[in-house]
């Protein structure tokens, strides 16, 4: 049985849960941090943050090199078997590498989590490198096509929520406006795809589609490259349509498998009607 993170013994379970929720989040830079700047970002006291360090690099949470701690294997275990058993993800997963090879660009497959994206796999190759973002990583949503093709078809409370908070500028080209981000999202409802023309990474664009009902999609899938590679066409707008539409086909029948035989009307999707009809992708002139 794994030990417990010892905290004063007047201290809470859920309070301690609390403190190590935060202490793990002070990792989000992808460095390795030292005592005090742990104690720092989460504003805690520096005695208790190094007592749970050290009870959490026993635990193999953390690793300790001299005076810096940085995330540890234990993390990178239960990292990989949670996105292994995301439901999306499995559904996805046939799919992702025949776009890949189709577009030669680098596809992405993400979910919504608040105000953020967050990438639940990334296949790309050696262009892959290049582009800022892994599996796990968070992105606004607002300035990734993967968040703005989820955006542009949830309820709309849902846009409220995410315009009262500031929306951040990642390049110059990030919509900042909520006026501006409102058009946008009702141009993307309009041709079915969603473009991120440099909004995210300098240099890098993305054309994304969504995942799932009209109304409530789930995920969404995008192909991603060099801007001045990109066709923003039908080119890599069917291709991404009609991948998106296999997910989410594939989930929904799992679904059903789990439940067994029923009687239903297969929810509207987007692109269930003009996904069938598209043309073959074409692969991009490198």
């Amino acid at each position: 049985m794994v030990p417990a993170v010892k905290d004063s013994p007047d201290t809470p379970p859920i309070a301690a849960i609390g403190r190590v929720s935060a202490l793990l989040d002070a990792f989000d830079g992808g460095n390795r941090l030292t005592l005090a700047q742990i104690a720092r970002r989460t504003g805690l006291p520096r005695s208790s943050t190094h007592r749970m360090l050290d009870q959490l690099v026993r635990l193999q949470w953390l690793l300790r090199s001299g005076h810096e701690y940085e995330l540890g294997t234990k993390l990178i275990e239960l990292g990989h078997r949670a996105v292994h058993q995301n439901r999306v993800y499995r559904a996805a997963a046939p799919f992702l590498w025949d776009l890949h090879r189709a577009t030669g660009m680098v596809v992405h497959l993400a979910i919504l989590d608040g105000a953020d994206v967050v990438y639940l796999e990334k296949v790309g190759g050696r262009m892959g490198l290049s582009i800022p973002t892994q599996v796990g990583s968070r992105q606004p949503a607002h300035c990734t096509g993967v968040g703005k093709a989820i955006l542009a078809y949830r309820p709309l409370g849902r846009l409220e929520d995410l315009e009262e908070a500031e929306l951040t500028r990642k390049t110059n080209y990030s919509i900042t406006d909520s006026a501006e981000l409102r058009v946008a999202l009702s141009e993307i409802r309009t041709r079915g795809v969603a473009f991120d023309r440099e909004e995210c990474a300098p240099g890098f664009g993305c054309v994304a589609a969504p995942v799932g009902p009209i109304d409530e999609p789930v995920a969404a899938v995008s192909v991603c490259g060099p801007v001045d590679r990109l066709p923003f066409d039908n080119r890599l707008a069917a291709p991404v349509r009609i991948t998106a539409l296999q997910i989410w086909r594939n989930l929904d029948d799992a679904a059903v498998g789990r439940s067994g035989p029923r009687q239903r009307a297969r929810q509207r999707t987007v692109g269930t009607n003009a996904a069938d009809h598209l043309p073959t992708c074409h692969k991009p002139a490198r």
